[in-house]
């Protein structure tokens, strides 16, 4: 029988915060200042469980549809392809479908030169679920679904203090902490640096599958804590709003993908805090060498140079991310649409292929 998550939740709202409604970023010069960030005194209810439908399990596994007039460039063995020739904005529904089951198997696809503005943005991650509002970061002043990735010297100086440069720790899944964390995210990158502000992403499948049999079957049906509350408290303390309560869920450490019915590892140093029913110092050693293991596996990670208009599509269920910070003082934009996926599960009846 699969294993389902349990969740617990934090009760007590967080303190409001005074004069929230003016606590904005120093905003360098940005192309785009209309997706600038904004940190409205919005709040929201928690949330509930959402119906999602995987639109990968209706797609053409030929794809035919979307690979008729595009050029297809594999970057890495296990994860990342670019395809050229295809403007987001006129996919098709059946294109859509067969985008998502590419992005399930290959976990990252790039595209560059894209001309979707930021509704179609929205309309495409909707087409994927419900989407996501984030619980304190930055959102465009239109649209709380479009998060704002605003790496300027002002915004990217707290990050850097906060991870003290630490290539391990800033490795992450987005929001691993909520019941549902997200499936095919997209970002759409306005502006870049003359240099430097690369993304790489790494492979969460080979990261299972590289495992030894032995420690795979020791990690298969353990269970982590993943909390959304430390994120909340430095917002808190940047004099920031948090829009809801923040949350704490447990999911399984390996997690089966819905549509590729493959293993994938599902810990983070961002979110995961411990590992359900052992010690705090072995839950400690585990996680310390999984998040080494991603941070180190160099032979299932890709590398991506962003250029304007560049956009990423990713499966936060079965890839971890690295944003780097090496190109101060020059400014990165981007703007995030985050899907609702389904509710981790660990299915032990299932073999990886």
């Amino acid at each position: 029988m699969a294993l389902q998550n349990q969740a617990t939740q934090a009760e007590t709202a967080p303190a409001p915060v005074k004069n929230a409604l003016l606590q904005e970023v120093t905003h360098a010069k940005f192309e785009h200042p209309e997706f600038l960030s904004t940190f409205p005194p919005t709040t929201y209810p928690r949330i509930p469980v959402l119906p999602v439908e995987d639109r990968a399990l209706k797609a053409d596994p030929t794809f035919k549809n979307l690979l008729a007039n595009a050029t297809v460039n594999h970057l890495e063995p296990t994860i990342g392809t670019e395809l050229s020739g295809i403007q987001l904005r006129e996919l098709t529904a059946a294109q859509k479908d067969e985008l998502a089951l590419l992005v399930a198997h290959r976990g990252v696809v790039f595209f560059r030169d894209q001309d979707i503005t930021a509704e179609q943005q929205l309309e495409l991650g909707r087409y994927y679920g419900p989407l996501h509002i984030q619980q304190n970061l930055a959102h465009t002043k239109q649209y709380p679904e479009l998060l704002v990735v605003e790496n300027s010297v002002e915004s990217s100086a707290a990050v850097l203090k906060r991870h003290h440069y630490d290539p391990v720790n800033a490795w992450h899944t987005d929001v691993s902490y909520e019941r549902q964390p997200p499936s095919y995210t997209t970002l759409k990158v306005l502006s870049t640096p003359d240099v430097g502000g690369d993304t790489l992403w790494a492979d969460a499948y080979a990261a299972y599958d590289r495992l030894t049999p032995a420690f795979r079957k020791f990690v298969e049906g353990l269970v982590a804590a993943h909390s959304g509350k430390i994120q909340a408290e430095h917002a808190i303390e940047a004099g920031r709003i948090v829009r809801r309560p923040p949350v704490e869920f447990e999911h399984p450490v390996v997690r089966t993908h819905p549509v590729t019915k493959r293993k994938a590892l599902f810990v983070n140093a961002a979110f995961t805090k411990r590992i359900k029913n052992l010690s705090s110092a072995e839950s400690d050693a585990v996680l310390k060498f999984l998040y080494k293991h991603v941070a180190e596996g160099h032979e299932f990670q890709v590398r991506f140079r962003w250029t304007k208009n560049a956009l990423a599509i990713w499966d936060n269920r079965s890839t971890f991310h690295y944003a780097t910070f090496d190109y101060l003082p020059g400014n990165r934009h981007a703007v995030r649409v985050t899907p609702h996926g389904e509710i981790p599960y660990f299915d032990p009846d299932i073999t990886s292929p």
